[in-house]
């Protein structure tokens, strides 16, 4: 267990912060999944570069891996490098838990000081998922940590999440899941999928669905299954031996319209993992007699910025910090 006795230091900004200034202004904030340093500091360069807010977040499965195992350990050392590159700029950047979906996970971000937790428990009846979401929300915000929380079922898998179908977010039930839990952000399925395989056809988003839950819950909503799987990536990935047929994503005036209809946080995590890919393998492939992780991660890296800050300019959120 990682010691508790350490003093919790929030990072440089919170996350109900960014979203509230998205939220009255009109834009979107991309949140971009991380599970080591090299996506950290890729992803706080493109938002100084960019002057944008930036949402940094971080899975089950990458607070497990960034602790070898320990679930503390890992939130603990994801805060402690995100809060370090976040003291040293002056853009919001901001760390968030995503898919929470154990208390323990979710207990743990929130002691090592996480700004804001996702309890997941759209898997359930509504009503228990009101219930489930309620006693996060008391506990949260009582350590000043803003929630967000999922209603309506996305297809596809990211980490430990799993739906056989997609069940669309019921606008009037969206109204009295957020006042009877008070959470701070409210992810309504509306037709997107996780994953890099999303759709066999167009992508078809339910835009007067989006409309109809922000009006009626006046809160900062979250598209997740976001990622758009840029061709250029996916090509350039493939061109130096990755198999990714059949990958794609969400086009990005698809999201730009979702953003116009009450959409503020962007969930985006598949476009870097390809960006990197791409990045490692093709500088692999031109440098045979490379073993220096610094070197072959650099242009990874390079790349992983590169689709953050068109990301941001994309979603509105560049010039906002």
């Amino acid at each position: 267990m990682y010691d508790e006795r350490r003093l919790i230091q929030l990072p440089y900004a919170k996350t109900k912060d960014i979203l509230s200034k998205a939220h009255n202004e009109g834009y979107g904030v991309g949140a971009f999944n991380v599970n080591d340093l090299e996506f950290i500091q890729a992803i706080v360069k493109a938002a100084v570069m960019e002057n944008s807010p930036a949402i940094i977040e971080a899975s089950e499965g990458a607070l497990k891996y960034a602790g070898d195992g320990d679930v503390e350990k890992g939130a603990f050392i994801l805060a402690d490098m995100v809060r370090r590159y976040a003291d040293a700029v002056s853009v919001p950047i901001s760390l968030h838990l995503d898919h929470g979906h154990d208390l323990k996970h979710i207990m743990a971000a929130i002691k090592a000081g996480f700004t804001s937790v996702m309890i997941d428990a759209s898997d359930k009846p509504l009503e228990e998922n009101i219930r489930i979401t309620r006693q996060i929300v008391e506990v949260a915000h009582a350590a000043g940590v803003a929630v967000e929380a999922e209603l309506g079922r996305l297809m596809g898998i990211e980490d430990n999440v799993a739906s056989a179908e997609s069940v669309l977010v019921d606008p009037d039930e969206a109204k009295r899941f957020v006042t009877e839990t008070q959470v701070d952000f409210l992810a309504p399925a509306v037709g997107t999928s996780h994953g890099a395989f999303k759709f066999k056809g167009e992508a078809k988003i339910d835009y007067e669905r989006i409309s109809k839950v922000k009006e009626l819950t006046q809160l900062p909503l979250v598209l997740h299954g976001a990622s758009g799987v840029p061709a250029q990536w996916v090509e350039l990935a493939e061109k130096y031996g990755a198999d990714l047929s059949g990958a794609k994503g969400v086009p990005d005036e698809v999201l730009q319209e979702a953003v116009k209809r009450g959409i503020n946080k962007v969930n985006t995590d598949t476009d870097l993992r390809i960006a990197f890919l791409a990045g490692l393998r093709k500088h692999l492939a031109e440098n045979p007699k490379e073993f220096d992780p610094r070197k072959y991660f650099g242009e990874a890296k390079d790349f992983v910025t590169e689709v953050v800050r068109d990301r941001m300019k994309m979603l509105g959120s560049s010039g906002k910090a």
